[in-house]
């Protein structure tokens, strides 16, 4: 059996980060060969998806021998930023039964998990494919499951994002909105002349202040909670002696189950349009920007009653369900029609100074899942 620390260990020590997030990142370019050459030696039919130029993902498919259900895999293999990390975060380090170094958490260790998992499942000549998806960019925005799901389909689908080897069936979505408060330019010593755009956008970030809160003051959601909205950019004005003549507010809406980006578009215009009505001179224009939807499984599909009853005879006790307030790839595969939950190690500082993954968790993901495989592609 190919040692899963050892492979987390290579994954870890390979520079993928993601320079859509850094400018200058190296990108998946390096890893990709590494996972690419991984796969091909272990007799998996190895697919290149590099729509951007040195942003490959990685798709690996073991065929079975027909009759069977499709399992994908799926984890991805960019990281975050190298900088400000404390100690060497390309030098993986193994102390107190955790792997340390950038990615280790989230989520090379995950990816390991899956790739050892599935080369052992792949020699047991199951009846159904098994594919493991090791994709590009999921830090940002994602085009490698995009692009993933466009050529591939299966039956089930297991995102390894760190779960603490709990199943996490629902997780949050996200809107990206840019907005616009109009004013006119003139002389600071013409207020007559002039309308203040950055004044004007205060009206705005007190509604939508009001907004988030009569959000989270009401619930509805059994385990993600409610949505939520904040302002996360605000630029506007030109120089000191004049009156801007606007102001652009950036902000996110994180969505639960039952909220989707039109949704929540007509839940702005209707805040914007109460402020023209009210505020003199106010006048608006609305953008939206990247929009992706929440997720929810539903805990009576198989891949997540065949992954659960893996998962309890290997630990001993029946999972805990979570939510998560973050976004996976796990909508993606949703929407493409393919049932998945996501499920992967325990461990800590992810996006962080110091990040590290539980040893003993990243064995045990590793075998569910080779369990898992063998059962539902049986």
């Amino acid at each position: 059996m190919d040692d899963v620390i050892d492979l987390s260990s290579k994954l870890v020590a390979i520079d993928s980060v993601n320079p859509d997030l850094v400018p200058g990142g190296r990108g998946e370019g390096a890893i990709a060969d590494f996972v690419a050459t991984w796969l091909r030696e272990r007799g998996f039919e190895v697919h290149r998806l590099e729509e951007r130029p040195g942003r490959p993902s990685i798709v690996g498919v073991s065929r079975g021998s027909g009759g069977g259900r499709t399992l994908m895999f799926n984890g991805h293999i960019d990281t975050v930023t190298l900088a400000g990390y404390d100690g060497d975060p390309l030098a993986p380090r193994i102390a107190d039964g955790k792997l340390h170094g950038r990615g280790a958490f989230d989520m090379k260790s995950g990816v390991a998990a899956m790739m050892v998992a599935a080369a052992r499942a792949a020699r047991q000549k199951l009846a159904g494919d098994i594919l493991v998806a090791c994709v590009a960019d999921e830090e940002h925005a994602s085009f490698g499951t995009e692009a993933v799901v466009r050529r591939f389909a299966a039956d089930g689908g297991i995102v390894t994002e760190p779960s603490h080897l709990e199943l996490t069936l629902a997780h949050k979505g996200f809107v990206w909105f840019e907005v616009t408060i109009l004013g006119r330019a003139a002389h600071g010593s013409r207020p007559e002349l002039g309308i203040d755009a950055i004044a004007k956008a205060g009206h705005f970030l007190v509604a939508l202040e009001a907004l988030d809160q009569r959000l989270r003051a009401h619930p509805s959601h059994g385990i993600l909670g409610s949505g939520s909205v904040h302002a996360s950019l605000i630029a506007g004005g030109a120089e000191l002696s004049s009156y801007p003549a606007e102001c652009r507010v950036s902000l996110e809406r994180r969505t639960i189950p039952g909220e989707t980006a039109d949704t929540v578009e007509a839940e702005l215009r209707h805040i914007l349009g109460g402020l023209v009505e009210t505020v003199p001179d106010f006048r608006y224009h609305l953008e939206r920007g990247l929009a992706r939807p929440p997720f929810e499984a539903s805990p009576a599909e198989a891949i997540v009653t065949v992954l659960s009853a893996q998962a309890e005879r290997a630990l001993g006790h029946k999972p805990k369900l979570r939510g998560e307030p973050f976004w996976t790839d796990c909508a993606i595969l949703q929407e493409a029609g393919i049932p998945c939950l996501m499920f992967g190690a325990d461990g800590g500082g992810a996006h962080a100074a110091t990040e590290w993954a539980d040893i003993g968790s990243v064995r045990s993901l590793s075998e569910i899942l080779y369990a898992t495989a063998c059962e539902f592609c049986r």
